[in-house]
């Protein structure tokens, strides 16, 4: 399965992360993912979590206040996509403690290197909760005592 695109959007449209696996110029992506949200944002929520937008499967998946979308080939397995999407919700819930669309505001950077953990390429690379978060665990230690090195005590973002 090939991923080409992951954001999150708001449903006052705004988008809160993105990543790209695909080349792409910057106004294109703008345009994707501006037509996408309005594409998502219109949907009832009875009606199904895929969706078509030209050559690419769009499935996203509301959790809060928040879209989680992702755009894959069409002839990807949506539902395996939509499994790659919970996971990533349960480990940013596990990290954050009950995660909120203000921790991925103001910790974005976090949910950018959990988001790097699960997914490399555009292709799952990791799948167990326990690894990502140790791995994550590790990092965090390793931050903390380079800024302690560095004198600036215990910065925490």
């Amino acid at each position: 399965m090939t991923i080409k695109y992951i954001f999150l959007v708001s449903r006052q449209a705004k988008i809160r992360l993105a990543k790209w696996y695909t080349m792409s110029s910057q106004k294109e992506k703008a345009k994707t993912m501006k037509e996408v949200s309005q594409l998502v944002l219109a949907r009832k929520p009875k009606q199904c979590n895929f969706v078509e937008h030209r050559d690419t499967k769009v499935v996203y998946r509301k959790y809060a206040s928040l879209y989680f979308v992702a755009g894959i080939g069409l002839d990807d397995n949506e539902l395996l996509m939509l499994e790659i999407i919970h996971r990533y919700v349960e480990v940013l819930d596990r990290y954050f403690g009950n995660v909120c669309e203000l921790d991925l505001i103001f910790q974005f950077q976090k949910a950018y290197f959990i988001l790097d953990e699960m997914i490399m390429a555009g292709e799952l690379q990791e799948s167990s909760k326990k690894t990502v978060l140790r791995v994550i665990a590790q990092q965090d230690e390793t931050e903390a005592v380079e800024n302690s090195e560095r004198g600036w005590g215990d910065i925490k973002y």
